[in-house]
């Protein structure tokens, strides 16, 4: 399964640093920005993070809550987030059920090795949850920049 533009993204997004489950309803009224991402601690991943760090204010001035959500577990999203400074839930989806409903759980390879995977994707939705765009190639040196600049051009 795949989510597309026009789809109501599921319920259960996952657990926060807490352990505590998180669903969209949480967020009623919210437009988010859910972007999935293989690993805590790895370059990209931790590019990607500041990056949405670094932009959190601008997205938020326009209405946007930022989600991150990987498998890792709830304690490596709480060390991560606190050794970055991040401003914004990162949810474990340990089963990689969510990355599964969200269809970014795919095959990869990666030196002549095949494994299954997170494959790095932003969603972002209105309020009412239904997925407005989706990032299939992030730059995550520049992702906060690219999520603006993407906004900026759909008027919003």
């Amino acid at each position: 399964m795949h989510m597309e533009t026009g789809d109501k993204i599921p319920e259960v997004l996952g657990l926060d640093q807490a352990g505590n489950e998180v669903r969209s309803s949480d967020f009623e009224g919210k437009a988010l920005i859910i972007y999935f991402y293989p690993k805590d601690n790895t370059p990209g991943c931790t590019a990607e993070a500041c990056s949405l760090r670094d932009f959190n204010s601008e997205l938020e001035a326009k209405g946007y809550t930022s989600i991150g959500i990987s498998k890792d577990s709830v304690a490596s999203h709480a060390k991560f987030a606190d050794k970055y400074s991040l401003p914004f839930i990162l949810l474990s989806d340990p089963t990689t059920e969510v990355n599964q409903s969200f269809g970014v759980w795919q095959k990869k390879k990666m030196a002549g090795r095949e494994y299954m995977g997170t494959v790095r994707t932003t969603f972002v939705t209105d309020t009412d949850h239904r997925i407005t765009h989706i990032i299939t190639k992030v730059n995550t040196k520049k992702a906060g920049e690219q999520l603006l600049e993407l906004l900026a051009d759909a008027g919003q």
